[in-house]
């Protein structure tokens, strides 16, 4: 045996005995606690729901398009807002967002009037309010834009749209002639900010990395424009909650820590989390596009992917139910970005579809991706990470001192919709064509 083989040797016995004692030292998996009460009611999607004091819920259904209210054992429904004529509380003609605001109180945001329901612990509208900002408010529906959500002091904290105008490019010489306008080069971080309602005043928190995205302009044979993006499925970017005491976590890519920013303005970091990084060879990364460009194209077919009114959206495919969910990471592994404009409208032709080269993918699986995570009302993080076990994914649950204290997986098809006090866990699952809401604990 020579120098180099003997070298290449060691080295990989060294790595395979840093992954045994890092498998040791994480806590093990362990399965979610018992299932107390499913809901009866077809629902089209759960993407948030809105724990009351007396245990009741709210349920915010972006497909069917509607707001209900299930009573403590999931057992009566209410509906709180819809499209019908059952309700004169239109629900919009986009997904909204749910967010618990003073006391038992929530708002329903429509981004189409650009507009916030007040709703009442009763669960009927009191008021109408102002969203924020015209260009922001499609962020306030949460999902892979991270969960909006107030702090003590009664400020809304949310992810602000990219500020498109700082990187649009200069005009050139002589005009553009007939040639189609060039899409700004999008940023690659992202502010949160602090939304006053009474003053209608912002400031900017702290930014964030996000993952990078190419988008392209064309002209179609009929003068109309299509803007189409390269889709990743391995997408790098940080993710971000807000704790119930007001601090901000940002759950870091690059190597898998916490930054805290706490309510006096002080910034912590805390120790890298352990976590057992999956490297990927050229092949992998080969097979892994493959896999989710079929995935994806699966999907499509379906007729399922929505524009939003132009709006870029992500949606995360689940590998287990075959469906696309809104609601960040759920279920698979493949997060796709599709670009509202192009095609017609809802309803037309989707763009073709373009997959990063292989290459583009990094040589380690991130150890989550951008929207995975949600703070419970105990101020733990849960994070959806990109190891599976049985072919469920593994949720790292992590304290507010940054430490690992557990690690939990869900039931089979099921998604993590939201928590509620006392260590209640509620669940969307999908049967089919629809899904319904069940109620779990931690343990």
């Amino acid at each position: 045996m020579n120098k180099a083989t003997l070298g290449l040797t060691l080295i990989a016995l060294t790595a395979t005995a840093s992954q045994a004692s890092l498998a040791q030292s994480l806590p093990p998996v362990r399965q979610l606690g018992p299932v107390t009460a499913v809901a009866k009611e077809p629902l089209g999607a759960v993407t948030t729901v809105r724990h009351l004091p007396d245990g009741r819920v709210l349920v915010n259904d972006i497909v069917g398009r509607r707001v209900v209210m299930f009573d403590s054992a999931l057992s009566l429904v209410t509906v709180v807002a819809d499209t019908t004529s059952a309700t004169a509380n239109a629900y919009g003609v986009q997904p909204g967002g749910l967010i618990a605001y003073r006391g038992d109180s929530t708002l329903f945001v429509d981004p189409a009037s650009l507009s916030m329901l007040l709703i009442d612990p009763g669960g009927k509208v009191a008021r109408v309010m102002a969203a924020p900002r015209a260009n922001g408010v499609g962020f306030l529906v949460g999902g892979p834009f991270g969960n909006p959500g107030f702090d003590p002091k009664g400020r809304l904290v949310y992810r602000a749209p990219p500020n498109f105008a700082a990187f649009r490019p200069a005009p050139q010489a002589g005009g553009s002639g007939n040639r189609p306008p060039q899409f700004p080069t999008p940023p690659d971080s992202a502010a949160l900010v602090r939304f006053d309602l009474a003053t209608r005043q912002t400031d900017t928190a702290t930014f964030f990395k996000t993952p990078k995205f190419n988008l392209s302009v064309t002209q179609s044979p009929d003068g109309g424009m299509r803007v189409t993006s390269t889709t990743n499925p391995l997408p790098q970017g940080d993710d971000w909650a807000l704790l119930p005491d007001g601090t901000i976590a940002l759950i870091r890519t690059k190597d898998f820590h916490v930054d805290w920013l706490n309510p006096d303005g002080t910034t912590t970091a805390s120790p890298k989390i352990p976590f057992q990084w999956e490297r990927l060879t050229d092949e992998a990364k080969v097979a892994f596009v493959d896999s989710a460009k079929i995935a994806i194209e699966k999907q499509r077919a379906s007729g399922q992917f929505g524009r939003d009114g132009g709006q870029i959206v992500r949606t995360t495919v689940d590998a287990q139910a075959g469906a696309p969910r809104r609601d960040g990471p759920a279920g698979g592994n493949t997060a796709v970005t599709t670009v509202g404009p192009g095609g017609g409208g809802p309803g037309g032709q989707l763009p073709p579809l373009t997959m990063v080269s292989p290459s583009e993918l990094p040589d380690y699986k991130p150890a989550f991706a951008p929207g995975s995570t949600r703070a419970d009302s105990d101020g733990n993080l849960w994070i959806r990470t990109s190891q599976n076990v049985d072919a469920r994914p593994v949720y790292d649950i992590v304290n507010r001192k940054g430490e690992l204290i557990d690690r939990v997986q869900l039931p089979a098809n099921r998604v993590l919709a939201g928590f509620g006090s006392g260590g209640v866990v509620y669940l969307a699952v999908r049967d089919g064509a629809t899904a319904h809401l069940e109620k779990a604990r931690v343990k």
